[in-house]
């Protein structure tokens, strides 16, 4: 299974389910991250976290805690 958490920079991949419970996946897909939609991995900060993506025209910083909540093919 490939997660948002793996994909390198530059790279895009569609997300194809969101794992996670109640307030956390609300979260996620409150950011515009839903299934079916492209996700661009734009930069990672220099320490690892966070990383930039860009999802549906905006950039978005996001934890790998969440980013590995995130299934992407």
């Amino acid at each position: 299974m490939n997660t948002l958490k793996d994909i390198k920079i530059g790279a895009t991949a569609k997300v194809k389910k969101l794992h996670g419970e109640g307030a956390v996946r609300r979260r996620i897909m409150d950011m515009g991250i839903t299934k079916g939609i492209d996700v661009y991995l734009r930069k990672v900060a220099p320490l690892g976290d966070p990383m930039e993506v860009t999802v549906r025209g905006y950039e978005l910083l996001i934890r790998k805690e969440d980013a590995a909540m995130i299934e992407v093919e």
